[in-house]
């Protein structure tokens, strides 16, 4: 089949949704079928439409749609699209679940937040990762590093690691080192002020994959902050490096890390954050029960496991379309 992949993240961006892009394009490349990304409707000849993202590529869907009524449609589906956009662009939003022959939810839980009549079109394709390289460096003697892997926005709640370590005890050996693009030049300056007054944070602003993979490999554990995820796909590195992960209780963290994992905090908790920090650092059972328990996920983010969920989403999405042009 001819695929047309569209994101709205242009080509060499290092914004998430182009990284899936670029990487279920090898993915559905190896299944055989000749793959083009792109961020509008090309107007090219198209077998199958996979898009990402069902606020920011609703033109692009509804266009395809007009153009091609009887080619199957796959919609993978972000979490400022289930979390927000479903709420505050519901036209837009519903016009492209209608659209759509098949949806990609991202972690376990994403079918809880949408409409019951589109469950039976939702297959879940949990993005995979590749172990990290061992690590060429290691922190400073008497450093307890954890990263913080997400851009500045306010979903991400970017400074709440940073926030938790403020006025640790002076034997504190934790640092908080975190990458990510600012979205505006004030959260840019928020970040560079928040490094000056507080001298366990570090920004590195954004940096490409590889020195991502570096920097979890380095690191003792990973926060992860947001307010909302669709399923990110640094959890399934972190899972797959044996990563320990502090997360926020969110429905995007816990489809992932499932409900019984021990490693939660609230939602902007920051007292509760640093509790869980504090604890990693001085309790060495616990910070071996995170590491076991990411380690039982990690199966699940193959990328054996990613392509027969997109091969799945792709069936489905075929067959609804076959039975719908049937008389």
């Amino acid at each position: 089949m001819r695929i047309q992949i569209v994101t709205p993240a242009a080509e060499g961006s290092l914004n998430g949704n182009r990284r899936t892009a670029d990487r279920w394009a090898d993915a559905v490349r190896t299944l055989g079928h000749d793959v083009r990304i792109t961020t509008h409707d090309d107007g090219q000849g198209t077998d199958l439409l996979l898009a990402l993202h069902a606020y920011r590529s609703a033109d692009c869907i509804r266009a395809f749609r007009e153009r091609a009524p009887d080619r199957p449609i796959v919609l993978a589906l972000t979490g400022t699209d289930v979390y927000r956009d479903q709420f505050t662009h519901p036209d837009v939003f519903g016009s492209s679940l209608l659209a759509a022959d098949a949806l990609i939810g991202l972690h376990d839980r994403v079918g809880d937040d949408l409409p019951p009549s589109f469950h039976n079109r939702l297959v879940t394709v949990h993005q995979s990762a590749a172990p990290p390289p061992g690590a060429d460096d290691t922190p400073p003697p008497g450093r307890f590093e954890v990263c913080v892997i997400g851009h500045l926005r306010d979903e991400k709640d970017p400074f709440r690691a940073a926030q938790a370590v403020r006025n640790l005890p002076d034997a504190s050996r934790i640092r908080i080192i975190h990458a990510g693009r600012a979205y505006s030049e004030d959260w840019a300056a928020r970040a560079r002020q928040e490094m000056g007054v507080n001298p366990r944070y570090t920004w590195l602003d954004q940096v490409d994959h590889d020195r991502i993979r570096e920097l979890m490999a380095r690191s003792g554990a990973m926060v992860i902050s947001s307010v909302m995820e669709g399923g990110a796909n640094v959890v399934s590195e972190a899972c797959v490096a044996g990563l320990p992960v502090i997360a926020s209780h969110i429905p995007g963290n816990i489809g992932l890390l499932g409900e019984d994992y021990p490693g939660y905090f609230p939602v902007r908790d920051t007292a509760a954050l640093r509790q869980l920090l504090l604890r990693i650092e001085d309790d060495e059972a616990f910070l071996q029960q995170l590491r076991d328990a990411v380690g039982q996920r990690a199966h699940r983010f193959t990328p054996e496991a990613e392509r027969k969920a997109l091969q799945q989403a792709m069936d489905q999405a075929l067959s609804r379309m076959g039975s719908s042009a049937s008389p």
